[in-house]
């Protein structure tokens, strides 16, 4: 039984909930500066170094949590600290939460421009066109996707590694989100990053589907509809991981997700996840919250419990 990791993972989820994301002084934002800082002394159209910047940032990240685990093996009080501190920084399912309601309270108002001017804090799509509806949607898929970037996937990976799990995944997710995405200016040069936060992902992504489908009920959600669109639309999802998330979460609140998305001059048309269900409204925002809450503290249980069951080494 590894006490002091279980009951840090269990201390950092419950900081999560009641507290969110650290407001001042992020570590999680003092790392995205120090990459940010690094990509522009070396960048260049390459894969190889775009593969470097990467894969040096997250051995940098994991290492730091490695230390901080020999440094503590011996002094279980404070190995249980510094891993309730490390969850709690990398923990962002309650933030992802509260972002959410503020898009519901806008569009419940009636206030679109409140509610485009929200969306950045949600999804990177061009909110300028969307409507009511479209906002809705994109908040809906954007608590979907991220229950497991934000909260399932670094609860996996501390369960799984520890301290260096828990670090070393945030440093993927982050760099992932700065140059992951496709641009002319990271086409090569992030991807490597991309398919590291992919390959981070693969498990996690069908935990939360599969989490998602056990939590339905407690929403008043369906499991047999969460099971069966994430089974028959998710792979058909560009990404090899957030559809599942989606297309259960679809299932699971009746509703239809995907289609054109604008991220500035780029157009995407994503198949349909539950083509048969209705658009989203702002209430499906709250009950994907629900949803959401309860996947997540359902992944901090069974990683609390997986590391109990873990035979201390």
């Amino acid at each position: 039984m590894d006490i002091p990791i279980a009951t840090g993972l269990a201390l950092g989820a419950a900081a999560d909930l009641l507290l969110a994301d650290p407001r001042r002084a992020h570590p999680v934002a003092g790392f995205g500066a120090v990459a940010g800082a690094l990509e522009h002394r070396i960048w260049r159209d390459s894969r190889a170094v775009g593969a470097g910047h990467a894969l040096g940032l997250t051995a940098a990240a994991s290492g730091l949590g490695v230390l901080l685990d020999r440094g503590t093996r011996r002094r279980p009080a404070a190995r249980t600290l510094v891993t309730a501190a490390a969850t709690w920084t990398v923990l962002g399912g309650t933030s992802l939460g509260r972002a959410a309601g503020v898009m519901r309270t806008a569009l419940d108002a009636g206030d679109l421009p409140a509610g485009r001017a929200a969306l950045p804090s949600l999804a990177g799509r061009d909110p300028r066109s969307l409507d009511g509806d479209g906002l809705a949607r994109a908040t809906v898929e954007s608590v979907a996707e991220n229950t497991s970037d934000a909260a399932v996937a670094p609860l996996f990976w501390g369960a799984a590694a520890g301290l260096p799990g828990l670090l070393g995944y945030r440093a993927v997710n982050t760099l992932d989100a700065m140059v992951g995405h496709r641009s002319p200016r990271y086409e090569r040069f992030g991807w490597a990053a991309a398919r590291l936060d992919d390959l981070a992902n693969w498990l996690p992504a069908r935990l939360t589907a599969a989490l998602t489908v056990a939590c339905a009920p407690l929403v008043g959600g369906s499991a047999p509809g969460a099971l069966r669109t994430w089974l028959r639309d998710g792979p058909a999802h560009p990404s090899p991981n957030s559809g599942r998330c989606e297309a259960a979460t679809a299932g699971a609140l009746g509703v239809r997700l995907g289609g054109r998305n604008v991220y500035g001059s780029r157009v995407e048309v994503r198949p349909l996840l539950g083509a048969a269900g209705r658009a989203p409204t702002p209430a499906d925002i709250g009950a994907a919250v629900r949803l959401s809450r309860a996947v997540w503290l359902g992944a901090a249980g069974l990683a609390v419990a997986a590391r109990l069951l873990r035979t201390r080494s």
